[in-house]
C-alpha cells in the first residue's frame, strides 16, 4: 500500500480539538477520539449550567432580601407585593445588594413600601 500523509486540514482539526481539551485528565487531553467525546459532554453541561446560573443567582438574591426584611417583621413575598403596589421598580439584584451593603438605604425603601 502507498503511504498516506495527513493533510493540513486534518492536522488543524486535530490540533484545535486537543487545544480545547487542554487540562482534561488522562487520555482526554491527548487522544483525539476521547477528547471529542469529552468536549461533547463538556459543552452540553456548559450550555445547561449557563441557564442554571441565572436561577441560582435569583434564589440567592431572594434569600438575602428575606434575611434582611425579617428584621422589619415582614416576609419576602409581602415585601415584594408592597413594592409592586407602590410602583417601586427595583429588581431583586439591586435590592439584595442594598440589603447586604447599604442597610440604611434598604431601611428607607422598606419605609416607603409600608
Amino acid at each position: 500500500m502507498t503511504r498516506v500523509k495527513k493533510g493540513v486540514r486534518a492536522l488543524k482539526r486535530r490540533k484545535n480539538i486537543l487545544s480545547r481539551a487542554k487540562g482534561y485528565r488522562f487520555g482526554r487531553s491527548t487522544k483525539v477520539r476521547q477528547a471529542k467525546e469529552a468536549l461533547v459532554h463538556a459543552e452540553s453541561y456548559a450550555f445547561d449550567h449557563r441557564r442554571d446560573k441565572k436561577t441560582d443567582r435569583r434564589r440567592l438574591w431572594q434569600v438575602k432580601i428575606n434575611a434582611e426584611i425579617r428584621k422589619y417583621d415582614l416576609s419576602y413575598s409581602k415585601f415584594i407585593n408592597m413594592l409592586k403596589k407602590k410602583n417601586i421598580e427595583l429588581d431583586r439584584k439591586i435590592l439584595a445588594d442594598l440589603a447586604q451593603n447599604e442597610k440604611e438605604v434598604f431601611a428607607e425603601i422598606v419605609k416607603q413600601a409600608k
